[in-house]
């Protein structure tokens, strides 16, 4: 170990960013032993009954950076699984799907049977896992993917089916009265079915059942001819591949601590693991992929960057919080901060810096400091959708700006422009201004015409801001508010001064005369 890894790691022995937390508790377990297989093993699970939203995709960001934060305090080597549970029986059919009426007929198949109402792959579970690992893929996530309907066919499984079967008395102990632990899939159907198990045989390695018909089956619990109930089924998984790390919703803390019953039941250590708050709409409600009412992946990706979301994933996992799209722009532009900051700071602050941990300690170079809010009210006042408009403003502000140079703001000048065609431009609502207001606006021109060419962010708004107290605006907020109002058709906006520098000393003036003189800004 080199003298300078050996500090970083003393570092983060102490480092309070929670990925560290969680990585100090995992290392704690194999402090007198190291783990069977000298690997340690994290896990996630996907279930593709909806198309992937964006839970689904902070489950595997958060748990890489566990991951990653584990690498720095431990030498033992580590694999992610990103495991889909996609032989579970489709129980409902999602409100966001085309053909939806038609996949009525398949109601309780493995997903991995049921047509795929896209018409692009094999199933609808495989359509939903090819949605997961693309997103996954474009995030340069380090994992391996693994389909239940493989792992139940292929034998991957049996022996610890069958160590299921063994203890299956004692898993129908924990598992009562909520449900058995065999789903027999029907040899007739292809359905899972919710049935009873009537008798099972050690020995042979089966279960009996009776179907609708009254008449007694016997199937194998191997080779994909019986599926488990989720719970005994994810205790099942943690026993088979010896999962060392899986973090769960808060919903399922039930389920965590039955599955953790089951997993000791059949001889396995239960994994490590770290309970998340859930995420919320718009109206305060869980998120849902059968619902569908969170927002996608590539909804965010419409409109933030991809690191954007991952600082959201990062930030307060235990706490609910809504995600909509209005946490966007503001999340946006947390990160842009975060990562100005970055270079400047010592190692251990960097260690709590969140883009250590988006970036697995190495993110790129911050950029010109033009800011997501900025642009979006940069668009809005020139009411343009045209990105070379807004490039024309950027250029003028920041010389040695461009999209080849600047890849991170040429990224947002495209997200802002889908922002404000979508949220912003349909809400637009100016009003005029009073007599009290329309003196201030006088006394912003003559300020704004008394300033040099080319005058700082800093200086521009110590102007605005003396102009409200000097026009009596007992609250400062007020006058901001009012500036949002007249001039940009909102309620809230961004830092005048910096707004004003980038749009143009001259331009705003001119913004200014046109309110004042009664031009409606909204034709």
């Amino acid at each position: 170990m080199t003298a300078d890894l050996a500090a970083l790691r003393a570092l983060a022995e102490d480092a309070k960013a929670w990925p560290f937390k969680e990585a100090r508790a995992l290392a704690e377990r194999f402090a007198k032993q190291p783990p069977v297989g000298g690997t340690v093993l994290f896990e996630t699970g996907y279930g593709p009954s909806g198309l992937p939203h964006i839970g689904t995709f902070g489950e595997v960001a958060r748990t890489t950076m566990v991951r990653h934060a584990f690498s720095l305090i431990s030498d033992l080597p580590t694999r992610l699984i990103a495991f889909s549970d996609d032989m579970d029986g489709l129980r409902g059919v999602p409100d966001n799907i085309p053909n939806g009426e038609a996949m009525t007929a398949h109601l309780g198949k493995p997903l991995t049977q049921v047509p795929d109402p896209f018409g692009t792959h094999e199933s609808f579970g495989h359509h939903n896992n090819a949605r997961l690992r693309a997103f996954l893929d474009a995030f340069g996530f380090d994992y391996e993917f693994k389909s239940a309907t493989e792992a139940y066919q292929s034998g991957e499984f049996d022996a610890a089916l069958l160590d299921v079967l063994a203890h299956h008395e004692d898993i129908l102990a924990v598992t009562l009265p909520t449900l058995g632990a065999f789903l027999p899939v029907c040899p007739d159907t292809g359905q899972v079915l919710q049935v009873a198990i009537e008798a099972h045989d050690v020995d042979a390695g089966t279960v009996r059942y009776q179907n609708d018909n009254g008449k007694t089956v016997e199937l194998p619990v191997t080779g994909g001819h019986c599926k488990l109930q989720w719970k005994a089924d994810w205790a099942m998984r943690w026993h088979a591949q010896g999962v060392h790390y899986e973090m769960a919703g808060k919903d399922l803390i039930s389920s965590v601590e039955l599955s953790s019953k089951i997993c000791r039941i059949l001889g396995s250590t239960p994994p490590e693991g770290f309970i998340y708050e859930l995420f919320l709409d718009e109206n305060g409600e869980k998120i849902s992929k059968s619902r569908g009412n969170g927002l996608t992946i590539d909804e965010w990706l419409r409109y933030g960057t991809r690191e954007s979301l991952s600082l959201y994933m990062f930030a307060t996992p235990r706490r609910a919080k809504r995600l909509h799209f209005d946490v966007i722009p503001r999340h946006v532009d947390d990160y842009l901060s975060h990562l100005g900051k970055y270079p400047e700071q010592g190692a251990a602050e960097q260690l709590e810096n969140p883009v250590w941990h988006i970036h697995a300690a190495q993110p790129p170079a911050p950029e010109a400091g033009i800011g997501y809010a900025i642009l979006l009210n940069l668009a809005s006042v020139c009411n343009t959708e045209d990105p070379a408009v807004l490039w024309g403003f950027i250029t003028r502000y920041a010389p040695d700006a461009s999209p080849g140079a600047t890849p991170i703001l040429d990224d947002l000048v495209a997200l802002a422009i889908n922002y404000y065609r979508d949220f912003v431009k349909p809400e637009k609502r100016y009003r005029r201004p009073d007599a009290a207001e329309a003196g201030a606006l006088e006394d912003l021109i003559a300020a704004l015409e008394a300033l040099p060419e080319g005058a700082a962010a800093e200086d521009i708004q110590s102007e605005v801001y003396e102009i409200g107290k000097r026009h009596g605006f007992e609250n400062l907020r007020d006058w901001f508010k009012a500036l949002y109002q007249i001039l940009l058709g909102q309620e809230q906006g961004p830092r005048m001064g910096s707004f004003i520098a980038l749009y143009g000393i001259a331009e705003t003036v001119a913004l200014i005369r046109r309110v004042l003189a009664g031009e409606d800004l909204a034709a």
